[in-house]
């Protein structure tokens, strides 16, 4: 069983180095803890609300106050001020007093009584999407709900059945699945932790390696190492890593959901199946890419800015079909593409391992591919004795 001693040894060695190094507790412990709290405390309130919004109404009509008065009724629109012309409405959103402005033309009422088509306007200060989002949506329902009583008033002699037969010809009702608010929180958050278990193991292993290789080019010897094979040395190192983000998942994806009251309704079971390849595959992933760090903040600086480009290549937040191919062949090489998307499903819709097999099988190919990278890396090193 000398494999074994041989495994512990290492084992301990590394631990020890990784919870007393500053640098790699930030990255395995610190920004894990943090970020998700940060994050999930900004977009808890999951939509806008009340978005301040001013008016230019040059029709002066009922019709027109009739649809201003809908407007600021919506829970999402707040009508802050009428404003006597354009050039007022665009000073208060340029101070930031308000973020939209809905315009009513002269003719809008005289448009509606000759039958005619008429038109609102909405601007947006688009540095803020959700506000043009929340104020478009608020005009669109009331003018479509206005428009169907205009047009119920012009059928002569109608009675009530008949009228609201006309309004709504065919009845429907709006369930939004899985994000049932349609908020920021409940479609970002879940993607984002599983971001950070992969972006943090990639930054912390690649400082650690980093630091061993600095301590090479200064002759500084690592006893452990000697009479030791890779296999050993690579089983030590990532079984360290793994224990500690074992915690370190538990927290993410299932304590701060809750803390937040996100959406989940996954099974432990089938999280649990999706977890450990997906952990596996990103230990194997850092070890692999950490061969190319040559001191502890070079890494740094080439990899964390992948982290946006990354989530967006997912197709979590736009839609993968739409994907170029090069890019969406070149996300395939991160755990996260396929971590982020059987995490989501399985959190959010409720997905069974058949439902996710997609993304769990092409998870255990990473995890072995990047195995046998990380042993060929390591059998390199330790051949010619760098560490010895």
């Amino acid at each position: 069983m000398k494999w074994l001693r041989n495994t512990i040894e290492v084992w301990t060695y590394e631990m020890k180095c990784a919870l007393l190094d500053e640098g790699v507790v930030v990255f395995f412990l610190v920004v894990p803890l943090l970020y998700p709290l940060l994050y999930a405390y900004l977009y808890n309130n999951e939509s806008v609300r009340e978005v301040p919004t001013v008016v230019v109404d040059n029709s002066h009509s009922t019709l027109s106050r009739e649809f201003t008065r809908r407007v600021d009724a919506s829970a999402d629109v707040q009508i802050i001020s009428h404003c006597q012309d354009m050039e007022e409405a665009k000073e208060m959103i340029h101070h930031r007093d308000a973020y939209c402005l809905i315009y009513i033309p002269k003719d809008f009422a005289k448009d509606i009584a000759e039958q005619r088509q008429t038109v609102v306007e909405l601007y947006s200060d688009m540095s803020g999407l959700l506000y043009y989002k929340a104020v478009l949506s608020s005009c669109t329902e009331v003018s479509l709900d206005m428009n169907k009583e205009i047009k119920a008033q012009l059928i002569p002699g109608a009675t009530d059945e008949q009228i609201s037969a006309f309004q709504y010809p065919i009845d429907y009702q709006y369930v939004p699945m899985f994000n049932t608010q349609s908020g920021f929180a409940t479609f970002l958050i879940p993607a984002v932790l599983i971001m950070i278990i992969q972006q943090t193991m990639v930054l912390g292993v690649g400082m650690m390696a980093g630091e061993e290789r600095e301590k090479v080019r200064k002759h500084i010897a690592r006893p452990y190492i000697i009479g030791k094979n890779p296999i050993e040395v690579l089983i030590g190192k990532s079984t360290v890593i793994f224990t500690i983000y074992v915690f370190v998942a538990v927290y993410l994806v299932c304590i701060v959901p809750l803390l937040f009251n996100l959406v989940h309704i996954w099974r432990w079971q089938t999280l649990l199946a999706f977890m450990v390849p997906y952990i596996a595959a990103c230990v194997f992933f850092s070890i692999s890419l950490s061969s190319i760090a040559h001191d502890r903040e070079s890494f740094i600086i080439m990899f964390v800015f992948l982290s946006i480009p990354l989530l967006f290549a997912s197709g979590i937040s736009w839609p993968a079909s739409n994907i170029p191919i090069f890019w969406k062949g070149f996300s395939w090489l991160f755990p996260s593409t396929f971590g982020i998307n059987g995490y989501v499903r399985i959190t959010e819709m409720g997905a069974t391992l058949e439902d996710v097999q997609h993304e769990l099988n092409a998870l255990w190919i990473q995890t072995f591919v990047y195995l046998g990278i990380s042993y060929l890396v390591y059998k390199r090193t330790y051949g010619k004795q760098l560490w010895a």
